[in-house]
């Protein structure tokens, strides 16, 4: 699943910033979205992407190293 960030404001006006809501697609986010905030405007929408976290694989020798010291 995909995860957008909405800005909205609110039917009284208020506004809220960076609402996450997970879905299949934006329209389905949308959707999710409605059914909280009744009558509400979407002022921006970017999709999240999971940021790739570097793993560092460690070798055999280095984890020796490293239990030794």
């Amino acid at each position: 699943m995909q995860k957008f960030d909405f800005s909205i404001h609110t039917r009284t006006g208020q506004k809220i910033e960076s609402i996450v809501i997970a879905g299949r697609d934006r329209d389905d986010a949308e959707r999710k979205l409605f059914q909280m905030y009744r009558n509400c405007t979407v002022v921006t929408c970017t999709e999240k992407h999971p940021e790739e976290k570097a793993r560092h694989s460690a070798s055999m020798e280095d984890l020796l190293t490293l239990i030794s010291k």
